[in-house]
């Protein structure tokens, strides 16, 4: 497994969105070129930035008509800006549990249009939150991370993303990271809680994905403000040791798209 990252130059990419496509087209043709990787398919994640998703229960008995009209009222976007698509999660007890996402067309052509220019071919484009739930090995948990920019925090509860906020983060020290983490967190519990039929288990861990080591003595006080349990990011399973993880987490989850 090769893998390379490098900054872009500032202006062209932000908030998860191509500002400059030809400028991005060219930093990753020169990434590819140093990490000598002559491969020209390609995978891609793409922001949550850039979509929206919802979990919805239906009753068991739901046709894809049902399913069909509630993404539809759910979702109640710009048809000509913006495409739908929904998938089957899982059938449980009196449920039929569907994953329903929704993107901008033209961002997201963006996206491809710039691989294009890079040399690549776009076969697959999964959303990140997806990815990084496929990545993580708890059905669910809260991952915070702290090496995109902005900041991110991603719900997952039974193995399905549930809820994503972008936050500004810049804090670096102990006492800075517990003031600037607890009340996003906070919001996003509170916010998941409200939803009638799920009990997100006050034991499921929250996970800090940093490029840096965070403090234990941090992540305790984080527990202790937020109730809920807080340790570091792990390798997901089979994962060389070189491997950044925190910075290539979303990339390895959707490299178990293509291998699962």
């Amino acid at each position: 497994m090769r893998c390379r990252a490098a900054a872009l130059p500032p202006g062209v990419w932000e908030g998860g969105q191509v500002l400059d496509s030809e400028a991005v087209a060219r930093a990753l043709k020169e990434l590819l070129a140093r990490a000598d990787i002559v491969e020209t398919r390609a995978l891609a994640v793409a922001s949550d930035a850039l979509a929206t998703f919802r979990v919805l229960r239906l009753s068991r008995s739901a046709t894809d008509e049902d399913v069909a009209v509630l993404v539809g009222r759910e979702l109640t976007l710009d048809p000509e800006r913006i495409a739908t698509q929904w998938i089957d999660v899982r059938r449980a007890g009196d449920a039929r549990v569907v994953y329903a996402l929704a993107w901008d067309r033209e961002r997201l052509k963006t996206v491809t249009e710039t691989l294009k220019r890079a040399g690549l071919e776009t076969t697959v484009i999964d959303l990140k939150s997806a990815c990084v739930a496929r990545a993580v090995s708890q059905p669910s948990c809260i991952v915070v991370d702290l090496a995109s920019e902005p900041a991110e925090i991603l719900l997952i509860d039974g193995h399905v993303p549930q809820v994503w906020q972008a936050f500004e983060f810049e804090e670096d020290t102990a006492e800075g990271l517990v003031a600037a983490l607890a009340p996003p967190l906070r919001a996003v519990l509170r916010f998941y809680r409200t939803r009638r039929d799920v009990a997100f288990d006050r034991g499921s861990p929250v996970l800090v994905s940093a490029e840096h080591s965070i403090p234990p003595e941090a992540l305790g006080r984080l527990s202790v403000a937020i109730e809920q349990p807080v340790e570091a990011l792990t390798p997901p399973p089979r994962v060389p040791p070189d491997i950044r993880y925190s910075t290539y987490l979303a990339c390895l989850g959707l490299i178990m798209r293509r291998t699962t």
